[in-house]
Protein backbone atom coordinates (compact mmCIF):
# COMPACT_ATOMS: atom_id res chain seq x y z
CA UNK A 1 0.00 0.00 0.00
CA UNK A 2 2.92 2.67 0.78
CA UNK A 3 4.44 1.63 -2.73
CA UNK A 4 1.05 2.11 -4.48
CA UNK A 5 0.76 5.67 -2.79
CA UNK A 6 4.32 6.64 -3.49
CA UNK A 7 3.58 5.44 -7.25
CA UNK A 8 -0.10 7.45 -7.10
CA UNK A 9 1.88 10.25 -5.99
CA UNK A 10 4.54 10.49 -8.93
CA UNK A 11 1.67 9.72 -11.44
CA UNK A 12 -0.59 12.43 -9.78
CA UNK A 13 1.87 15.09 -10.32
CA UNK A 14 2.30 14.31 -14.19
CA UNK A 15 -2.01 14.27 -14.44
CA UNK A 16 -2.13 17.36 -13.11
CA UNK A 17 0.69 19.30 -15.27
CA UNK A 18 -1.15 17.89 -17.99
CA UNK A 19 -2.84 20.33 -20.35
CA UNK A 20 -7.01 19.32 -21.11
CA UNK A 21 -5.56 18.10 -24.65
CA UNK A 22 -3.30 15.43 -23.21
CA UNK A 23 -5.89 14.10 -20.45
CA UNK A 24 -8.53 13.99 -23.06
CA UNK A 25 -7.92 15.91 -26.55
CA UNK A 26 -5.44 13.28 -28.39
CA UNK A 27 -8.01 10.25 -27.72
CA UNK A 28 -11.05 12.65 -28.68
CA UNK A 29 -9.64 13.85 -31.64
CA UNK A 30 -8.85 10.03 -32.88
CA UNK A 31 -12.41 9.08 -31.98
CA UNK A 32 -13.59 12.01 -34.01
CA UNK A 33 -11.47 11.48 -37.21
CA UNK A 34 -13.05 7.75 -36.73
CA UNK A 35 -16.37 9.39 -37.47
CA UNK A 36 -14.90 11.63 -39.98
CA UNK A 37 -14.11 8.90 -42.22
CA UNK A 38 -17.51 6.96 -42.11
CA UNK A 39 -18.64 8.77 -45.16
CA UNK A 40 -15.81 8.11 -47.05
CA UNK A 41 -15.98 4.65 -46.32
CA UNK A 42 -19.52 3.95 -47.33
CA UNK A 43 -18.78 5.56 -50.22
CA UNK A 44 -16.12 3.62 -51.19
CA UNK A 45 -18.25 0.62 -50.92
CA UNK A 46 -20.20 1.93 -54.52
CA UNK A 47 -17.39 0.90 -56.64
CA UNK A 48 -17.34 -2.17 -58.48
CA UNK A 49 -13.29 -2.18 -58.70
CA UNK A 50 -12.13 -4.22 -56.00
CA UNK A 51 -9.48 -1.87 -54.44
CA UNK A 52 -11.72 1.09 -53.81
CA UNK A 53 -14.46 -1.42 -52.56
CA UNK A 54 -11.31 -3.36 -50.14
CA UNK A 55 -10.03 0.25 -49.02
CA UNK A 56 -14.03 0.67 -47.95
CA UNK A 57 -13.98 -2.39 -46.23
CA UNK A 58 -11.20 -1.92 -44.65
CA UNK A 59 -11.97 1.98 -43.60
CA UNK A 60 -15.20 0.34 -42.13
CA UNK A 61 -13.55 -2.02 -40.43
CA UNK A 62 -10.34 0.30 -38.75
CA UNK A 63 -13.39 2.83 -37.90
CA UNK A 64 -15.81 -0.39 -36.35
CA UNK A 65 -13.11 -1.16 -34.12
CA UNK A 66 -11.86 2.09 -32.85
CA UNK A 67 -15.54 3.27 -32.21
CA UNK A 68 -16.52 -0.27 -29.87
CA UNK A 69 -12.60 -0.93 -28.75
CA UNK A 70 -10.78 2.29 -27.88
CA UNK A 71 -14.42 4.47 -27.59
CA UNK A 72 -16.19 2.04 -25.27
CA UNK A 73 -13.01 1.20 -23.30
CA UNK A 74 -12.42 4.42 -22.84
CA UNK A 75 -16.12 5.24 -22.04
CA UNK A 76 -16.48 2.45 -19.71
CA UNK A 77 -13.79 3.99 -17.55
CA UNK A 78 -15.05 7.18 -17.61
CA UNK A 79 -11.93 8.44 -19.07
CA UNK A 80 -13.24 10.45 -22.14
CA UNK A 81 -14.57 13.38 -20.04
CA UNK A 82 -14.27 14.33 -15.90
CA UNK A 83 -18.39 14.86 -16.05
CA UNK A 84 -19.81 11.88 -14.59
CA UNK A 85 -22.90 12.97 -17.06
CA UNK A 86 -21.52 13.01 -20.40
CA UNK A 87 -19.42 10.30 -19.21
CA UNK A 88 -22.60 8.19 -18.52
CA UNK A 89 -24.06 9.24 -22.49
CA UNK A 90 -20.47 8.52 -23.99
CA UNK A 91 -21.00 5.01 -22.31
CA UNK A 92 -24.12 4.72 -23.77
CA UNK A 93 -23.03 5.78 -27.26
CA UNK A 94 -19.87 3.77 -27.75
CA UNK A 95 -21.00 0.63 -25.75
CA UNK A 96 -25.15 0.32 -26.76
CA UNK A 97 -24.99 2.15 -29.75
CA UNK A 98 -21.94 1.39 -31.78
CA UNK A 99 -20.96 -1.99 -30.10
CA UNK A 100 -24.67 -3.58 -29.11
CA UNK A 101 -24.00 -4.02 -25.68
CA UNK A 102 -24.91 -3.50 -22.03
CA UNK A 103 -23.43 -0.23 -20.28
CA UNK A 104 -24.62 -1.81 -16.82
CA UNK A 105 -23.29 -5.15 -17.57
CA UNK A 106 -20.24 -3.89 -19.25
CA UNK A 107 -18.90 -1.63 -16.59
CA UNK A 108 -19.76 -4.38 -14.66
CA UNK A 109 -18.27 -7.15 -15.84
CA UNK A 110 -15.04 -5.46 -17.30
CA UNK A 111 -14.28 -2.38 -14.04
CA UNK A 112 -15.69 -4.12 -11.03
CA UNK A 113 -14.99 -7.63 -11.43
CA UNK A 114 -12.15 -7.47 -14.01
CA UNK A 115 -10.35 -4.81 -12.73
CA UNK A 116 -10.75 -5.34 -8.99
CA UNK A 117 -9.48 -8.82 -9.15
CA UNK A 118 -7.51 -9.07 -11.84
CA UNK A 119 -6.04 -12.75 -12.50
CA UNK A 120 -8.18 -13.72 -9.13
CA UNK A 121 -9.68 -17.41 -9.73
CA UNK A 122 -13.34 -17.58 -10.25
CA UNK A 123 -13.66 -13.23 -10.25
CA UNK A 124 -11.29 -11.37 -12.51
CA UNK A 125 -9.28 -14.34 -13.86
CA UNK A 126 -10.75 -13.59 -17.92
CA UNK A 127 -12.03 -17.08 -18.14
CA UNK A 128 -15.23 -15.35 -20.26
CA UNK A 129 -12.97 -15.65 -23.36
CA UNK A 130 -12.25 -19.18 -22.82
CA UNK A 131 -13.86 -21.88 -24.50
CA UNK A 132 -12.70 -25.03 -24.14
CA UNK A 133 -14.65 -26.80 -26.41
CA UNK A 134 -12.71 -25.41 -29.17
CA UNK A 135 -9.26 -27.15 -30.32
CA UNK A 136 -6.65 -24.18 -30.22
CA UNK A 137 -7.07 -23.51 -33.77
CA UNK A 138 -10.32 -23.15 -34.31
CA UNK A 139 -10.35 -21.04 -31.36
CA UNK A 140 -7.39 -18.56 -32.38
CA UNK A 141 -8.15 -18.37 -35.70
CA UNK A 142 -11.61 -19.05 -37.05
CA UNK A 143 -13.99 -18.22 -33.51
CA UNK A 144 -13.13 -14.66 -33.70
CA UNK A 145 -15.00 -13.96 -36.71
CA UNK A 146 -18.20 -14.80 -34.94
CA UNK A 147 -17.50 -12.44 -32.36
CA UNK A 148 -19.83 -9.80 -34.00
CA UNK A 149 -22.87 -12.49 -34.31
CA UNK A 150 -22.01 -13.67 -30.94
CA UNK A 151 -21.64 -9.78 -29.14
CA UNK A 152 -24.97 -9.18 -29.34
CA UNK A 153 -26.65 -12.02 -28.32
CA UNK A 154 -24.67 -12.39 -24.83
CA UNK A 155 -25.69 -8.60 -24.40
CA UNK A 156 -29.43 -9.86 -24.58
CA UNK A 157 -28.76 -12.41 -22.22
CA UNK A 158 -27.42 -10.47 -19.93
CA UNK A 159 -30.43 -7.82 -20.02
CA UNK A 160 -32.02 -10.05 -17.73
CA UNK A 161 -29.43 -9.15 -14.98
CA UNK A 162 -30.83 -4.55 -15.44
CA UNK A 163 -33.36 -3.29 -14.86
CA UNK A 164 -36.53 -2.91 -17.42
CA UNK A 165 -35.96 0.62 -18.52
CA UNK A 166 -32.31 -0.11 -18.35
CA UNK A 167 -32.97 -3.28 -20.91
CA UNK A 168 -35.33 -0.96 -22.48
CA UNK A 169 -33.35 1.92 -23.43
CA UNK A 170 -30.24 -1.05 -24.46
CA UNK A 171 -32.71 -2.68 -26.67
CA UNK A 172 -32.98 0.23 -28.75
CA UNK A 173 -29.96 1.12 -28.79
CA UNK A 174 -28.65 -1.83 -30.30
CA UNK A 175 -31.57 -2.14 -32.90
CA UNK A 176 -30.74 1.21 -33.71
CA UNK A 177 -26.56 0.72 -33.85
CA UNK A 178 -27.35 -2.93 -36.40
CA UNK A 179 -30.14 -1.13 -38.27
CA UNK A 180 -28.46 2.47 -39.14
CA UNK A 181 -25.42 -0.06 -40.46
CA UNK A 182 -27.78 -1.85 -42.79
CA UNK A 183 -29.93 0.74 -44.06
CA UNK A 184 -26.76 2.90 -45.15
CA UNK A 185 -25.00 -0.17 -46.46
CA UNK A 186 -27.97 -0.46 -48.50
CA UNK A 187 -28.75 3.02 -49.23
CA UNK A 188 -25.39 4.72 -49.58
CA UNK A 189 -23.22 1.93 -50.63
CA UNK A 190 -25.49 0.85 -53.00
CA UNK A 191 -25.96 -2.70 -51.72
CA UNK A 192 -28.86 -4.65 -53.77
CA UNK A 193 -29.55 -7.53 -52.09
CA UNK A 194 -29.99 -7.86 -48.38
CA UNK A 195 -28.00 -10.45 -47.65
CA UNK A 196 -24.71 -9.01 -49.23
CA UNK A 197 -25.50 -5.90 -46.58
CA UNK A 198 -25.44 -8.50 -43.84
CA UNK A 199 -22.28 -10.26 -45.09
CA UNK A 200 -20.43 -7.21 -45.55
CA UNK A 201 -21.31 -6.20 -42.47
CA UNK A 202 -19.94 -9.37 -40.77
CA UNK A 203 -16.74 -8.50 -42.53
CA UNK A 204 -16.30 -5.44 -41.28
CA UNK A 205 -17.14 -5.98 -37.90
CA UNK A 206 -14.39 -8.55 -37.43
CA UNK A 207 -11.47 -7.45 -39.36
CA UNK A 208 -9.80 -6.57 -36.37
CA UNK A 209 -11.80 -9.75 -34.01
CA UNK A 210 -8.17 -12.03 -33.96
CA UNK A 211 -6.29 -9.17 -32.24
CA UNK A 212 -9.43 -8.19 -30.27
CA UNK A 213 -9.55 -12.32 -28.68
CA UNK A 214 -5.77 -12.73 -28.93
CA UNK A 215 -4.80 -9.53 -27.15
CA UNK A 216 -7.90 -9.94 -24.13
CA UNK A 217 -5.60 -13.53 -23.51
CA UNK A 218 -2.53 -12.85 -23.99
CA UNK A 219 -1.92 -9.64 -21.57
CA UNK A 220 -3.36 -11.97 -18.77
CA UNK A 221 -3.73 -15.98 -18.75
CA UNK A 222 -0.31 -17.48 -18.43
CA UNK A 223 0.56 -15.02 -15.88
CA UNK A 224 0.26 -15.84 -12.07
CA UNK A 225 -3.30 -16.98 -10.98
CA UNK A 226 -4.29 -15.98 -7.23
CA UNK A 227 -7.17 -17.26 -4.62
CA UNK A 228 -9.90 -14.85 -3.79
CA UNK A 229 -8.73 -15.33 -0.13
CA UNK A 230 -5.07 -15.41 -0.88
CA UNK A 231 -4.96 -12.34 -3.16
CA UNK A 232 -1.72 -9.95 -2.61
CA UNK A 233 -1.74 -6.32 -1.92
CA UNK A 234 -3.31 -4.38 -5.73
CA UNK A 235 0.17 -2.91 -6.62
CA UNK A 236 1.74 -6.76 -6.34
CA UNK A 237 -1.94 -8.29 -8.05
CA UNK A 238 -1.87 -5.54 -10.79
CA UNK A 239 2.30 -6.31 -11.98
CA UNK A 240 1.99 -9.78 -11.53
CA UNK A 241 -1.56 -11.06 -13.48
CA UNK A 242 -0.93 -7.65 -16.50
CA UNK A 243 1.19 -7.87 -19.78
CA UNK A 244 2.61 -5.14 -22.09
CA UNK A 245 2.53 -6.01 -26.01
CA UNK A 246 4.83 -3.93 -28.26
CA UNK A 247 3.24 -0.73 -29.91
CA UNK A 248 1.89 -1.43 -33.32
CA UNK A 249 0.39 1.73 -35.20
CA UNK A 250 -3.11 -0.11 -36.56
CA UNK A 251 -3.83 -1.77 -32.69
CA UNK A 252 -2.91 1.38 -31.08
CA UNK A 253 -5.00 3.47 -32.93
CA UNK A 254 -7.98 1.29 -33.03
CA UNK A 255 -7.87 -0.48 -29.54
CA UNK A 256 -5.76 2.67 -28.10
CA UNK A 257 -2.74 2.44 -25.87
CA UNK A 258 -4.33 1.02 -22.49
CA UNK A 259 -5.29 -1.95 -24.10
CA UNK A 260 -1.75 -2.62 -25.87
CA UNK A 261 1.67 -1.32 -24.71
CA UNK A 262 0.36 0.49 -21.30
CA UNK A 263 -1.86 -2.58 -20.15
CA UNK A 264 0.24 -2.26 -17.15
CA UNK A 265 -0.35 1.40 -16.58
CA UNK A 266 -3.55 0.87 -17.50
CA UNK A 267 -4.59 -1.52 -14.48
CA UNK A 268 -2.67 0.47 -11.71
CA UNK A 269 -4.49 3.58 -12.95
CA UNK A 270 -7.23 2.66 -15.02
CA UNK A 271 -8.94 6.16 -15.07
CA UNK A 272 -6.68 7.58 -17.41
CA UNK A 273 -7.11 8.07 -20.99
CA UNK A 274 -4.91 5.77 -23.75
CA UNK A 275 -2.54 8.98 -24.26
CA UNK A 276 -1.70 9.65 -20.32
CA UNK A 277 -1.33 5.84 -20.28
CA UNK A 278 1.68 6.08 -22.31
CA UNK A 279 2.60 9.49 -21.35
CA UNK A 280 2.99 7.82 -17.36
CA UNK A 281 4.55 4.47 -18.91
CA UNK A 282 8.24 5.50 -18.65
CA UNK A 283 7.63 6.54 -15.22
CA UNK A 284 5.67 3.46 -13.83
CA UNK A 285 8.37 1.19 -15.92
CA UNK A 286 11.28 2.72 -14.01
CA UNK A 287 9.75 2.64 -10.66
CA UNK A 288 8.72 -0.63 -11.15
CA UNK A 289 12.38 -1.61 -11.62
CA UNK A 290 13.54 0.25 -9.21
CA UNK A 291 11.18 -1.37 -6.64
CA UNK A 292 12.57 -5.02 -8.19
CA UNK A 293 8.54 -5.57 -8.94
CA UNK A 294 7.36 -7.56 -12.09
CA UNK A 295 7.21 -5.00 -15.30
CA UNK A 296 5.83 -7.61 -17.81
CA UNK A 297 6.15 -7.08 -21.33
CA UNK A 298 6.21 -9.58 -24.31
CA UNK A 299 5.34 -9.83 -28.55
CA UNK A 300 2.64 -10.51 -29.87
CA UNK A 301 4.38 -13.41 -31.68
CA UNK A 302 5.79 -14.39 -28.91
CA UNK A 303 2.47 -14.76 -26.66
CA UNK A 304 0.55 -16.26 -29.83
CA UNK A 305 3.42 -19.36 -29.99
CA UNK A 306 3.27 -19.54 -26.25
CA UNK A 307 -0.62 -20.17 -26.62
CA UNK A 308 -0.52 -22.33 -29.89
CA UNK A 309 1.90 -24.66 -27.71
CA UNK A 310 0.61 -24.56 -23.93
CA UNK A 311 -3.47 -24.25 -25.30
CA UNK A 312 -4.92 -27.40 -23.03
CA UNK A 313 -2.96 -26.05 -19.83
CA UNK A 314 -3.96 -22.52 -20.56
CA UNK A 315 -7.32 -22.21 -21.88
CA UNK A 316 -8.97 -25.85 -21.33
CA UNK A 317 -7.82 -26.43 -18.06
CA UNK A 318 -7.84 -24.65 -14.23
CA UNK A 319 -4.52 -22.85 -14.68
CA UNK A 320 -2.90 -23.41 -10.99
CA UNK A 321 -3.05 -20.86 -8.05
CA UNK A 322 0.12 -19.30 -7.39
CA UNK A 323 1.85 -19.33 -3.83
CA UNK A 324 3.33 -15.83 -3.35
CA UNK A 325 6.30 -16.79 -1.18
CA UNK A 326 8.55 -14.02 -0.17
CA UNK A 327 6.43 -11.05 -0.93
Amino acid sequence: EALMAELSELVQKVVKSSSWWERHGVDISILACSFLLLPAGFLCLRSAQAIPFLVGVLTLGVVHHTLTVKGSHLASHNALTESKSWGKVWAIFFIELCSAFTVEQATYNHVKIHHGYTNVIGLGDSSTWKLPFLNRYVYMFIAPLAVPIITPLVALDLLRNVRWKAALRTLCCMFLGLYCHYWLLLHVSGFVSPWSALLCMLLTRSLLAHPYIHVNIFQHIGLPMFAADRKPKRIHLMTLGVLNLPRNVLLDWSFGHSLISCHVEHHLFPGLSDNMCLKIKPIVSQYLKQKKLPYNEDTYTSRLRLFLRRYEELMVHAPPITELVGI
